[in-house]
């Protein structure tokens, strides 16, 4: 029995990558590491694509994920747009936020904080899961930064472990995953996002996997998770001027289709698309059918 546990463990334990290799494997250039809001200052992972002079567009990532999750939508943007994506801190390449801040106050002004570095007095903004409500809750407060809204499953609205006003409990499990995350678990939890489980490929596991050891990673995603109070979205919402396009897989298991309605009852200039046969990750399961009414949308 001793050999037994012994061997599960060995099993279970996940220690973390070394980051030279992970940059090695997933950082295009040196100058994609940006440093902004010092000091000390926070370093943001950051891929700007497509010509310096059109219309820029900045896309959020959801939790868990990174800057390549955007990776076929960025290359048809970039034809027509400025291209910018990042890491937010704890996530992908992008090292924990030296602050141990992770709250959506943060995240709005680290990403006031890039577009003032960048020099973008406008942009539009492209979010998913909890991306989208970082993009949001930005378009209400900053009105004046923000050309046009796409929200891609917005995070937001209370739901099971997330009530209003209180930081959810992070269950035991999760806390487990800063040392045991062995790639059969990863692949169990990531599958439900998918519509049809075979889209996630060894190659898209692998990254995720791959990025999520990160030194500091796990720490900084359950930091996020823990530092999440959610407020009522509806006065927020309504104070968005920005046209939104809202975009959703109707067959979406993390947040559910029929959250779509309260957001187009919320948002003054809304207009969603609904996507057949689609789960939570529209820009991964069916890039190309995602992205036309985004392209639409932003032209």
């Amino acid at each position: 029995m001793i050999i037994l546990l012994a061997v599960l463990a060995l099993w279970l334990w996940t220690p973390d990558r070394d980051r030279a290799e992970l940059e090695r494997l997933y950082l295009a250039a040196p100058t994609d590491m940006v440093d902004v809001l010092g000091a000390p200052a926070t370093h943001l992972h950051v891929r700007d694509s497509g010509p310096k002079d059109a219309p820029a567009v900045i896309l959020l990532h959801g939790f868990g994920a990174s800057l390549h999750t955007w990776e076929l939508w960025a290359s048809g943007l970039a034809a027509t747009h400025r291209v910018i994506r990042f890491d937010l801190p704890g996530s992908g390449l992008s090292p924990p936020d030296p602050s141990g801040d992770y709250t959506d106050v943060r995240s709005r002004q680290l990403l006031l904080a890039l577009m003032d570095h960048l020099g973008l007095a406008r942009a539009s903004l492209v979010g998913h899961s909890i991306g989208g409500r970082i993009a949001w809750g930005f378009a209400a407060e900053r009105p004046n930064r923000v050309d046009k809204l796409v929200l891609v499953a917005p995070d937001g609205f209370a739901s099971p472990g997330f009530a209003y006003g209180k930081a959810p409990e992070v269950p035991a499990s999760f806390k487990l995953m800063r040392h045991a995350l062995p790639m059969a678990l990863l692949r169990l939890s990531l599958e439900p996002a998918y519509a049809d489980p075979a889209l996630l490929t060894d190659d898209v596991a692998e990254r995720y996997h791959d990025l999520m050891r990160a030194p500091g990673s796990r720490d900084a995603l359950l930091a996020r998770m823990a530092q999440t109070v959610l407020t009522d979205p509806l006065p927020v919402l309504r104070r968005i001027r920005a046209p939104t396009l809202l975009l959703w897989g109707e067959q979406d298991a993390m947040i559910p289709f029929a959250n779509s309605a309260d957001y187009l009852q919320a948002i003054p200039q809304a207009t969603r698309v609904a996507l057949p046969g689609v789960g939570h990750l529209p820009h991964e399961e069916a890039p190309e059918r995602s992205l036309a009414p985004v392209l639409a949308f932003l032209r």
